[in-house]
């Protein structure tokens, strides 16, 4: 077992199982790639809605990740459901230690039904962990409302907010399409002195809960194996569009 690459997940529980720990788990399953957990909320929520939610002790957060590093070989980490700028403080403690291991950081804002899941005023703390992840992968909303302007399709605009990103540190933003329109579903990786680089796939009818900390752990697993950002995020993508079309 010890053999096997691990991926930390930091992120919230998901009682429906649809979402947050239960799906990375799963994901990281998939890819044959071991889990360890740091639990940063337990949610009470179905499939229609989030009922209620309870942030862990930022203490606990960080004391769960400094064991999960301590106990395993640690190869990469995603961060999903943070809550709580205190939960954010505490987790950059963490990482700053360990600069080597690559980052993802799936910006979860609002679930899917629309209940906040990040406290209002946890957005600049937020900003400020971007230097010590490896990647972003915001939807568009999200991109907007960490750049602070408005929601946008446009290729522009999206450009804009991601570079916007990029300036308050970033290394990488790959900006997800789904909540874009046309016949393809288009993410796109925004990286200082590269080139943008698409990644598209056939737009499907299908609705899946938890796509996002499907595809973020998706690239931490492939990470984890030592895949290039760009096969590693190419691999996620392709793996999350066959489940939608399994739907």
């Amino acid at each position: 077992m010890n053999h096997m690459p691990h991926v930390l997940v930091v992120a919230g529980s998901d009682s429906s199982g649809g979402a947050g720990i239960v799906r990375d788990i799963e994901t990281l399953a998939a890819f044959g790639v071991k889990a360890s957990v740091a639990i940063t909320a337990v949610t009470i929520q179905t499939h229609h809605g989030v009922e209620h939610v309870d942030a862990v002790a930022p203490d606990r957060v960080a004391q769960q990740m400094r064991a999960a590093l301590t106990a395993n070989p640690i190869a990469a980490i995603k961060i999903g459901m943070l809550a709580a700028s205190t939960t954010i403080v505490a987790v950059a403690r963490v990482l700053v230690d360990h600069p080597e291991i690559p980052v993802v950081l799936d910006p979860v804002l609002v679930s899917t039904s629309g209940r906040a899941l990040l406290s209002p005023d946890a957005t600049d703390a937020l900003r400020d962990l971007f230097g010590s992840c490896t990647l972003i992968t915001p939807n568009l909303p999200e991109l907007s409302a960490l750049a602070g302007s408005i929601p946008t399709t446009s290729t522009d605009s999206v450009s804009n907010q991601a570079q916007t990103l990029l300036r308050a540190g970033a290394q990488a933003v790959l900006v997800k399409g789904g909540h874009g329109d046309g016949a393809q579903s288009t993410d796109i990786l925004f990286r200082t002195g590269h080139a943008d680089q698409s990644f598209d796939a056939p737009r499907l009818a299908a609705a899946m809960r938890g796509t996002g900390c499907m595809l973020a752990s998706a690239i931490a697993a492939r990470l984890a194996f030592g895949d290039t950002l760009f096969t590693a995020i190419a691999g996620a993508k392709a793996f999350v569009h066959a489940k939608l079309r399994e739907t």
